[in-house]
């Protein structure tokens, strides 16, 4: 089951199911409009981070397909990736939070940690094992530098 689901799909699933509690299971309302548009902006820089990674990874010419990760052929250890070794879920994780703060109930914020959860296990860990197989002591020494989230 492991790297067998593409993260965005992990994030639209996951983005349905705060949809689906947003109007079924509001619990509290906590941002009204027009403030639940800060949402969107958020949205917004979260995807321009994530175009930024990709952007990193096709300027070394190696893979940013999370689902082939034995495909990379240099690490990434600039921009982002030295405050993260996932900038791309962080940005993910952060969609999903502006898309909370824009439905604006409470509800959609308690699906978070579940999404946090399967990208670990479901993705970084697979992808950690690949790496530090690949990329031995490199590999290590990055991960011993930078967090895995932030």
């Amino acid at each position: 089951m492991k790297l067998l689901i593409p993260p965005p799909v992990y994030a639209l699933m996951i983005g349905f199911l705060m949809w689906l509690l947003n109007h079924n299971f509001p619990i509290y309302h906590l941002i009204d409009a027009p403030w639940n548009k800060i949402g969107i902006a958020i949205i917004l820089i979260a995807a321009s981070s994530d175009a930024w990674s990709i952007f990193l990874f096709l300027k070394k010419h190696t893979t940013a397909n999370p689902m082939k990760p034995e495909n990379t052929t240099d690490l990434v250890t600039k921009g982002l990736y030295k405050f993260t070794r996932n900038p791309m879920y962080v940005g993910l994780l952060t969609m999903l939070t502006g898309y909370a703060i824009w439905l604006g109930s409470f509800s959609p914020f308690l699906v978070l940690p579940l999404f946090y959860f399967l990208i670990t296990e479901m993705q970084i860990k697979p992808e950690e094992q690949i790496l530090e197989k690949k990329f031995g002591q490199e590999y290590l020494n990055y991960k011993n530098s930078v967090r895995r989230w932030l």
